[in-house]
Parts: C-alpha cells; structure tokens; sequence
C-alpha cells in the first residue's frame, strides 16, 4: 500500500487500520466475540484450529515413533467431561486398544527383545496402584467371563514376554487411562456411585490376553469400588465387533482392494527395498522372507523399550533402516486417506459396532438407567476404522493405550434433548466428524446433537454404497 503524503491524517488512519485487518486475516487469527450466556465462547473454542498457510512440516517418523509408544511419563491434560454447567453427563462409552504388548512377529535369525513382563512396582514405568493391582487380580475368581476368557491370565507374569504379551508399560498405560477417567466422570460427574451395580456396566474384549488384560487394568482404578462379583466381561471374537452382523462380502471387497493400494505403494518405493535387501543381508535370509516378517512390529519393541536394534555377524539393523521403514508407513496411511477404499471397507466394517453405541445412548436418553458406562478393548484394527468411519481424518494411527470415547450430555434447560461428544486421546474431535462438520458451522452449541449420530449411522453411512442398509450395502456392487 502506498501512502501519499496529501492524504489526510484520517484518511490515513483507516487506510492503515484496514491492511492491519487484512494482515490479521491473512494469518487465519480468530476474532474474540462476545461470550454467550452459557459461559461459552462459540468462535474460539480450543478444538478450532487455524488452517495454515504453509507448508504442512516433513514426516518425522522418530517423533511418531514415540507417539506410538505413548511411554508414560508426565500427567496427560484432556477434554473428556467439558461442558456448560447447566448439562449433565449421562453415558460414556470407551472404546480403547490394549497397551504396549511383545511383537506378534519376530524377525528371522536375530535375538528376541529381551522385555521382562513379570510386574514389578520398583521398576519404571510403574504406577502408585501397581502394587494393589497386582494382588487384587489373583482373586478373581468371582468374576463372571464368557467362554475362553475365564481362563486367560488376569495379568502379564513371565520374566521373558511372550509373543503379543502386555508389558508392565502396557498395564500402567491403562492404569493411568482409569485414573484419568475416574477423576473427571467419577470423582466430578458422579457417573456411577459407590453402590454401583453390575448392571450399569457393559463390558467386552476379544479373546487375547492383552486386551483383557488392559481392559482390567483400566476397570481397577476407574470403578469407584473394583467388586470382582460385578464384573461381567463378555467374549467378542471379531476384531471389529461386528457380533452376529459379520456377513459382508463387500467388506471384503474393498478390504482386499485396500491391500492392493499397500502392495503398489510399496513396491514403488525403491528406498524402502534397498532397505529390505540390506536388512535382509544383516540377518541372512531372503528379502521376501524378511518382509513377511513384518520387522517394524519388532523393531517398534526394541524403539520403545530403548533396546538396541538386533546385530548378527555381517552387521545391525539400525535406526535408518528403522526411519525409512517407519516413513514409509507413515506415508501408507497418508495416501490410504486420499484413496478412499479404506473409508469404504471402514464403514461397512463398524456399522454394528455403531449401531449398537447409537442403540445404547437411545436408550439411555429416553430414560433408561442401565450400560451408564461401557468399555470395549480392543486392537488398532478395531480403533483405526471407527476413527475413518466417522470421518476422523486427522488423526494419528492408535498408539498404545489409545482411548476413543462418546458422551451423551442432556440438557439441563432442555431435558428432552440430547448432545454427544467424542473425543481421542483427550483432543475433542466432535466437530470434525461427517456428520457434525456443517452442523458446527451454524450453530453455537458446544456439542453434536444425538440425531445427526442416529441419522449417521442409520442411514447417511449407506448413501456413498448407493444403498439405505447395512445388509444391501454388504451386498450391492460398485458402479
């Protein structure tokens, strides 16, 4: 802008305030409004963030190395139980993967990771309840399991982890998630009450130790009173808890379609390949062999227990075969957003997990006082489509111990209506769903109401299947 000097001093004065607006909203800063009587600002709300004008930062795949690992170490701030006093929480149901585990593969020729999964209260990460966690899980007895699960360990004890174990980091991760939770919906929002009963629980996990394990975990420092005669843990055998919904060859369809993206990504990438062969080499064995070991579910054991990468005699895996391996996931899951074949198994692969959330908070908000509280532990298998289900594309890949969870509020003034809030990791992601993204943008209320849920998961996740069911979807082909 070019000031002339025969210009008013006025004149001036306002040209100069317009180019500092101009510049304010160039950089995407929020305008402070005035505060709404409920004590809420509706345009500067945390959970907003400005859309950057630069360029998004380079993948650095040791920082999301640790993230994945989510080692515990200072206390974690979160959003769960944040609304206007005048709304009272009603339900909350959780929805977690287990906590850091052993590797399910092993990569051929190399030394195990020498991890300890004995629970010792001395030794870090460790937890204040670790020690009373550890004696009140040997009497559980009196607990009610479906099926296998009454005779899988309550926790992790050998002193050389099994393939797919919970560690003591793993157990202490819920423990702290328990903790969390139990100060904000019990300690402050009285969900349940010390003469809760079994019946206001809904629990389930799959079949594998760990999840039970760390739904446990949890359950210890969250309940008001960890009553073993009121835990009923129920058996789910699908990883996607689809229970007696499972029939869908179109799932199917685009999850072998999905794989297809993964192999051509893969085979394109030609630093990853050198990686594999140079890898291969190290440990003396095909470079087909040692990609069908999966190496970074080792190696993200050996990076997040700070365990040097395995040697043998022609040399060591090291951290830049790690970097390149790891960036290039991160990359896969990069593109999987922008493909959209995993959008299309995902929500063919949780609408009976869905559905049944949205059945239960109907429920509860016509009145019902049963399943207040429900936690489903679960894999990353289970998390990540939930998260693209509803249109979560900005988050991270479930780290260990990462928690997914739904509120139903009722409002004070209203009590007819009710409003849900989801939030990952403690990072309210309500309004980036589908279905509340246009909502945020015309209304002031804090939360989603329950109905665009309902209409979402009843019939809007059907529309790009040119269908209006679960069951025609499942089955209708692709133009």
């Amino acid at each position: 802008i070019t000031l002339k000097k025969k210009k008013s001093p006025i004149y001036l004065q306002a040209l100069l305030k317009v180019y500092v607006y101009v510049l304010y909203l160039s950089v995407h800063l929020i305008p402070v409004h005035p505060i709404r009587e409920d004590g809420l600002n509706p345009k500067s709300r945390k959970r907003i963030m400005p859309d950057l004008l630069t360029e998004p930062p380079a993948i650095d795949p040791i920082y999301e190395a640790h993230v994945y690992c989510n080692i515990p170490t200072i206390a974690e701030r979160s959003m769960e139980g944040h609304a206007p006093h005048y709304f009272k929480l009603v339900s909350v149901q959780v929805l977690i993967r287990h906590g850091d585990r052993y590797p399910l593969y092993a990569i051929p020729k190399t030394k195990r990771p020498d991890i300890d999964c004995m629970l010792l209260p001395s030794r870090k990460p460790s937890h204040p309840q670790l020690e009373a966690f550890i004696k009140h899980m040997s009497k559980g007895s009196a607990a009610q399991m479906d099926g296998s699960l009454s005779s899988l360990p309550r926790y992790p004890s050998h002193s050389l982890c099994e393939m797919g174990e919970l560690t003591q980091t793993g157990v202490v991760q819920h423990l702290r998630n328990g903790q969390l939770l139990r100060e904000i919906y019990i300690n402050k929002h009285k969900l349940l009450l010390s003469d809760w009963t079994a019946k206001q629980l809904y629990l389930e996990t799959t079949g594998k130790s760990r999840t039970l394990q760390s739904a446990l975990a949890l359950l210890y420092t969250f309940l008001p009173d960890f009553d073993w005669k009121k835990i009923n843990m129920r058996h789910q055998w699908s990883t996607i808890f689809c229970s007696g919904s499972c029939d869908c060859p179109m799932r199917n369809h685009y999850l072998e379609e999905e794989q297809r993206r993964q192999y051509s990504l893969r085979v394109k990438n030609n630093d990853l390949e050198k990686m594999y062969v140079d890898m291969a080499k190290i440990v003396g064995i095909p470079t087909r062999q040692l990609r069908a070991s999966n190496p970074i579910d080792s190696l993200l054991c050996y990076f997040c227990h700070n365990v040097s990468f395995p040697c043998t005699k022609t040399g060591c895996i090291g951290m830049e075969h790690f970097k390149v391996i790891k960036r290039h996931q991160l990359e896969d899951e990069r593109e999987r957003q922008e493909k959209k074949l995993y959008f299309l198994y995902a929500l063919l692969a949780t609408h009976p997990l869905l559905n049944q959330t949205v059945n239960r908070l109907q429920r509860i908000a016509e009145g019902k006082k049963e399943e207040v509280f429900v936690l489903y532990s679960a894999h990353d298998v289970t998390l990540s489509p939930v998260l693209s289900a509803l249109g979560i594309t900005e988050a991270r890949f479930p780290r260990f111990a990462a928690r997914l969870v739904f509120e139903l509020w009722q409002d004070g003034k209203r009590p007819k209506e009710h409003f849900i809030r989801i939030l990952y990791n403690g990072a309210d992601v309500t309004f980036q769903t589908s279905f509340c993204k246009d909502y945020y943008k015309r209304s002031s209320k804090p939360m989603c109401p329950l109905e665009k849920f309902v209409n979402y998961v009843k019939r809007d996740m059907f529309l790009v299947f040119n269908s209006t069911s679960y069951y025609d979807a499942c089955r209708r082909r692709p133009l």
